[in-house]
């Protein structure tokens, strides 16, 4: 099978492909963090399923296998450093008030967290990951980059520090924010609406 040819109607493919793309373009965006490099990215990934179509065995959804393939594009254009803007400051946002509600002074949770539907079975449903994504657009931009660089594209530490110009404490603490503000978000507005365990 191969891809469409530019006087060909679009396929079925092609077509889920396309409705993936805007999807697909706030991810590498947020890594990339120049447009017209993420749009390369995204475009490279799809053009990959395309050429190749056979390859794609239906085991994962298509978005799962296309964002595969984008995860070592966007790898791949951060060790050859293309990328044109340079990683901001400081957060203008403040966790203290997170930690206080979650946590008391001697470092212990102030309510133990409810039990959690079967992880396996959740992280397979699609409204999963659109919440997860929401969750991370919440995030400060900068919060949110490096968590999924760790992450979802399992870069080290020390390459995540030398791409980013920061110090290794630092990155950590900007993991343990995210991660904080993500646990949160995932509680009030995905696990807090699953059945309880029986």
């Amino acid at each position: 099978m191969k891809p469409d040819s530019p006087s060909a109607p679009p396929t079925e493919l092609t077509l889920e492909l396309e409705s993936l793309r805007p999807a697909l373009l706030r991810f590498a965006l947020l890594q990339l963090r120049d447009q017209a490099q993420a749009e390369d990215v995204v475009q490279d990934a799809l053009i990959a399923v395309l050429e190749k179509p056979d390859n794609f065995a239906g085991q994962s959804s298509l978005r799962t296998y296309v964002t595969a393939i984008m995860k070592y594009k966007i790898i791949d254009a951060l060790r050859a450093g293309q990328r044109t803007r340079q990683f901001e400051g400081h957060d203008e946002q403040s966790d203290d008030d997170l930690i206080d509600a979650l946590f008391t002074a001697d470092g212990h949770a102030r309510e133990t967290p409810q039990a959690w539907s079967d992880p396996v079975a959740t992280v397979q449903e699609q409204d999963f990951f659109r919440v997860l994504e929401i969750c991370l657009e919440k995030l400060p931009a900068k919060t949110a980059r490096i968590f999924m660089m760790r992450e979802w594209l399992e870069l080290e530490t020390e390459e995540i520090c030398k791409e980013l110009g920061i110090s290794s404490s630092n990155a950590w603490v900007m993991l343990y924010r995210a991660r904080l503000h993500l646990r949160a978000c995932l509680d009030l507005n995905w696990f807090g609406h699953q059945p309880a365990p029986r």
